[in-house]
């Protein structure tokens, strides 16, 4: 749908109606639809009975004739009225954006965690949509000893699911307390956590396979990975760090899947630094990336650190390509995110993989760096290790009983060590 203002030539809405459907069309295909057509349509304002008016039901009605259509599917959410309507009019199923994002969704939910958060959305969903099911929601017949008529299978229905929705509600509680306690125990070792974010389908569980050995799914289908993993990585300077990969942001998500998915988006808010992971050779990839941009201050994430990651290198055309350019023209003015540090990658060929850690370890701004020269007796054998798997031994010598180190080490590990330093 686009919608046109009074004004001539002046839109709201999607700022590309084509660049919109197309997506649509992807979302439909990663939930295993096959497209036989898309319609677009321009008005003034939005039809309250159908949405799209009645000269326009009557061309999809023709069209979805036509090519056998068993499903019409909306870029654009629909109020159960419209729902109702247009099912009747077109005689095939009807559904939105909304319910469709929920349906893929449901598919990849792997965790309990994620089980729950799609469930509570569906039922959310769902709630203002029970009106005018059919005859299963006529009122029931009223009996000896009842007062009144009885109550209707719709009220019954709303009463069932608002059970569900607060026994769901609890469930996530009890998982995000889980999640908080775990985030705990992994703050009181001092490992920082990198977020990966960006649009969907932007290479994000690509890039995480590649930097930490690990075998997320990884699938060229919007919204492969839902559940948050979390690996461990080694970054170049020995510093050990959290790697933790989320569910992708769309343009209009439905408010219903960001609540939803508040424990998910939790490991974003959370983190030390975000690694904003682009598809350059995406043909939106500005809208994209502000699109990002806006979710991450919604969930009041914009202040922490981002690195701009851009991935998919190896599709473009042009050999040398100018990274500074590239990020000039995905960022632009965004604030404090235009001050990002770019680095060019190809999670899939390995392309950049090196620059990026050595970025990641000069950006990360927690437990940096310091030089310090230790004195450890050759009895502290484990402390020894320590060093060596946690840092990067400069020099080394033997004194007496005692192994001398000139050392570059973590400050809390420094901490740590402290009585061992001369």
């Amino acid at each position: 749908m686009e919608w046109k203002s009074r004004r001539a030539g002046a839109h709201f809405g999607p700022a590309d109606g084509a660049e919109s459907l197309q997506e649509l069309s992807e979302l439909a295909s990663s939930a295993g639809a096959v497209i036989a057509g898309h319609v677009i349509q321009s008005r003034s304002a939005p039809e309250a009975a159908t949405l799209v008016g009645q000269g326009k039901v009557q061309e999809l009605a023709q069209l979805c004739q036509s090519v056998n259509a068993g499903l019409v599917i909306f870029d654009h959410d629909l109020t159960p009225t419209q729902q109702r309507n247009l099912e009747k009019e077109l005689a095939c199923r009807v559904i939105d954006r909304t319910q469709l994002i929920l349906d893929i969704f449901a598919r990849r939910a792997r965790t309990r965690e994620g089980r729950l958060q799609v469930e509570l959305a569906q039922l959310n969903y769902l709630l203002p949509r029970l009106t005018g099911r059919g005859i299963e929601m006529s009122r029931l017949g009223g009996g000896i000893g009842t007062r009144g008529p009885g109550e209707t299978q719709l009220e019954t229905d709303r009463r069932r699911i608002h059970r569900r929705i607060k026994k769901i509600e609890k469930d996530l509680e009890s998982v995000r307390a889980g999640r908080a306690l775990h985030r705990r125990k992994r703050n009181a070792v001092p490992l920082p956590t990198i977020a990966l974010a960006g649009y969907t389908n932007a290479g994000k569980s690509t890039l995480f396979n590649r930097l930490t050995q690990a075998s997320v799914l990884a699938d060229a289908r919007m919204f492969a990975t839902l559940d948050p993993t979390v690996r461990p990585v080694v970054l170049p300077s020995r510093r050990r760090v959290l790697l933790s990969d989320t569910v992708g942001f769309i343009g209009n998500l439905p408010p219903t899947l960001v609540k939803a998915f508040r424990a998910t988006l939790e490991e974003v808010t959370d983190a030390t630094l975000i690694l904003h992971v682009v598809d350059v050779s995406a043909p939106h990839a500005t809208a994209q990336t502000a699109h990002v941009l806006k979710v991450l201050a919604e969930i009041d994430a914009a202040s922490i650190p981002q690195l701009l990651v851009l991935n998919k290198m190896d599709r473009l055309p042009e050999a040398g390509t100018d990274v500074a350019a590239y990020r000039s023209r995905l960022l632009g003015n965004s604030g404090a995110a235009a001050e990002s540090r770019a680095v060019a990658v190809s999670a899939l060929t390995g392309q950049g993989i090196d620059a990026l850690l050595a970025a990641i370890d000069e950006v990360l701004p927690f437990d940096p760096i310091v030089r310090a020269r230790l004195r450890v007796p050759l009895g502290e054998s484990a402390r020894i290790s320590m060093v060596h798997d946690l840092g990067r031994v400069l020099d080394t010598s033997y004194v007496g009983d005692a192994c001398e180190m000139e050392v570059e080490i973590p400050e809390s590990l420094r901490r740590r060590l402290a009585k061992f330093i001369i």
